[in-house]
C-alpha cells in the first residue's frame, strides 16, 4: 500500500490523540458551554461527511438506484442499534446505557468511544478501498478528504473522553492512552475494508450507505441528545453549523 493510504488511515486516530491530550493542559472538569460546543461540532461533521462522502457517492456508483443506498443505510442504523443494545456504554455526559454490567465508568465510557469510532474507520477504508479500484469513480483526495474531516471531528470527540476520564479520579496520563487507544478501531477498521478491496467494489454502493447509517446513528443517538440536554444548547447548534460547512467545503475542495 502507497503512503497516501496509510496517511488516510492514521490521521483520525492522530485527530484522536491530539483530543485526548487536552487532559495535559485543562481542569480536571470540561465547562459545560466548550463540551456542548464540541458536540454540535463533532455532529456536523459526521452529518456532512455522511452526506457528501457517503450517500452521495454511493447514489452515483449505484447509477441512481435508490435502493442499494436505503438498504445500506437502515442496514447501518441497524447494526449500531444492536451494537448500543448489548454493549454497556457510558455517555460522555454521565448517561449509562446497554445491559447492566460490573464494568467500571471508565470501562464503558472507553466501549461508548469504540461505538463512536467504529463506523468512522469503516467509512473511511471503504472510500480508500474504492478510490484504489478503477471505475470506482473515487479518488485518493476525496477519502483523505474524509479521513481528515473526521479527524478534526475527533479531536473533540477524545478531550470529550479524556477529560471525563480524569474528572472520575484516573491520572492524566492513563486518561490521555485511553482516549488516545479508543481511537484505534478507526485504522484497524479501515484497514481490513482496505485489505478486502477487490472483493468489496460490487457492493460499494451498500457499504458507503451503510457508513452513513452507523454515522448517523451516532449523531442521533448519543451526539444531539447530549449536545441539546440542558443549558447552552443553542452553543451546539452554532457547533454543528461550524462543522457542518468545513466538512463540506473540504469535501468540494479535496473530494
Amino acid at each position: 500500500m502507497n503512503s497516501a493510504i496509510w496517511t488516510g488511515l492514521l490521521i483520525p486516530l492522530a485527530g484522536t490523540a491530539l483530543g485526548s491530550a487536552f487532559v495535559f493542559f485543562m481542569k480536571k472538569d470540561m465547562p459545560e458551554i466548550l463540551q456542548k460546543a464540541l458536540l454540535g461540532f463533532a455532529s456536523g461533521v459526521m452529518v456532512a461527511a455522511s452526506v457528501w462522502s457517503l450517500l452521495i457517492p454511493g447514489m452515483e456508483m449505484a447509477g441512481g438506484n435508490v435502493w442499494p443506498v436505503v438498504i445500506g443505510l437502515m442496514a447501518g442504523f441497524a447494526f449500531l442499534l444492536l451494537i448500543d443494545y448489548i454493549t454497556p456504554h457510558l455517555h460522555p455526559m454521565g448517561e449509562e446505557e446497554g445491559p447492566r454490567s460490573h464494568l467500571s465508568k471508565t470501562a464503558k465510557l472507553a466501549l461508548a468511544v469504540t461505538i463512536h469510532n467504529l463506523p468512522e474507520g469503516m467509512a473511511v477504508g471503504i472510500v480508500l478501498a474504492g478510490a484504489l479500484q478503477s471505475g470506482a469513480g473515487m479518488s485518493v483526495a476525496g477519502a483523505l478528504a474524509l479521513s481528515l474531516g473526521i479527524a478534526i471531528q475527533n479531536v473533540p470527540e477524545g478531550a470529550i473522553i479524556s477529560m471525563p476520564l480524569r474528572a472520575a479520579g484516573n491520572s492524566r496520563f492513563r486518561s490521555f492512552w485511553i482516549g488516545a487507544a479508543s481511537g484505534a478501531v478507526e485504522p484497524v477498521g479501515g484497514l481490513l475494508v482496505v485489505l478486502l478491496a477487490s472483493a468489496v467494489t460490487p457492493a460499494m454502493p451498500y457499504l458507503l450507505s451503510f457508513a452513513a447509517g452507523a454515522m448517523l446513528y451516532v449523531v442521533v443517538e448519543e451526539l444531539v441528545p447530549d449536545a441539546s440536554q440542558g443549558r447552552h444548547s443553542n452553543i451546539s447548534t452554532i457547533g454543528f453549523a461550524l462543522g457542518f460547512a468545513l466538512m463540506m467545503v473540504l469535501d468540494v475542495l479535496l473530494g
